[in-house]
């Protein structure tokens, strides 16, 4: 049984200007969420720059979220390391604190082989009963997870049970889900391949335009689930200046930006992510004003 079905948001993690995690105003963005038709919050994903929380503050932002959320929608924490010890922690404390699921990065920085990145979700996966969802994306992580080891993995391991394919391949995505035989679902990745991803049997999306669009981009999703094709299709094509500025600079700057435009005050980025650039903020701006975001 899938996760979740339509869109989930990678939720951002608002900060106090002295960096400190900001637990208002993330109780705030879930219920923001949830009141919308998100279909899942994910939390502590790149989206929330996970990359620079100390683990106490992973493992409380996820338990926060968690209790917040109090179970209206499903709520997957990311627990993806480079190190498998380390997501084996992560993830069983996840499990601990009463996740529904897990979304597990590929090592990122090793460059695992083939064969390393099947030891890697198989312990991951041996260490908890959770469902996972293996997240591919080689464009931050050097790493590919490719379409036979997804598939070996999941038949191997029966809660491997998706994969968030953030690869831009759709060559690659298709030939995955053909040698998985049903045994993995898909949600994009990119916010700009929704509809593509859907057409070859998706579930959904795990997505970053959602933290400013979420009725919307639930409606995306549901749309094409549901047959009304043409208004998905509308709906994915108007965004894309929008995506596209969401992903101008590296992502979460730009969505962070967005939100505080928008005066949820979700705070500063911790570094190495720095303020965006003023040209791109007009861009942004722009998109922004396009969609009927901002006035």
């Amino acid at each position: 049984m899938a996760i979740f079905k339509g869109a989930g948001v990678a939720i951002v993690t608002p900060f106090h200007d002295n960096y400190q995690v900001n637990y208002d105003k993330l109780g705030e963005l879930i219920d923001f969420q949830v009141d919308n038709g998100t279909d899942a919050i994910i939390i502590c994903g790149t989206t929330g720059e996970s990359s620079t929380l100390t683990m106490e503050e992973h493992k409380e932002v996820v338990r926060y979220c968690i209790q917040r959320v109090a179970g209206r929608v499903p709520v997957i924490a990311g627990t993806g390391s480079n190190c498998t010890a380390t997501a084996i922690e992560l993830s069983q404390e996840a499990e601990q604190d009463g996740a529904d699921g897990l979304l597990v990065v590929t090592p990122y920085y090793n460059k695992a082989t083939q064969k390393g990145l099947v030891e890697h979700y198989t312990q991951i996966a041996q260490s908890v009963k959770l469902p996972i969802i293996m997240y591919n994306i080689p464009s931050r992580t050097g790493c590919n997870i490719l379409p036979a080891t997804a598939a070996e993995i999941a038949k191997t391991n029966a809660n491997v049970v998706a994969v968030k394919d953030a690869v831009g391949n759709l060559s690659q995505t298709a030939k995955m889900i053909s040698l998985a035989e049903g045994a993995l679902d898909v949600y994009s990745g990119n916010d700009d391949e929704v509809l593509p991803s859907l057409s070859l049997g998706g579930l959904g999306v795990i997505s970053v335009l959602s933290n400013i669009m979420p009725r919307e981009t639930h409606d995306m999703v549901m749309n094409y689930l549901n047959g009304n094709i043409q208004a998905a299709r509308d709906f994915q094509i108007g965004a894309i200046p929008l995506i596209n500025a969401l992903f101008c600079e590296v992502n979460p700057i730009p969505v962070k930006t967005a939100l505080n435009l928008m005066g949820w005050n979700v705070g500063p980025l911790r570094r190495p992510m720095s303020p965006m650039e003023p040209e791109h903020v007009e861009v942004l701006k722009k998109a922004m004003t396009q969609m009927g975001l901002l006035k």
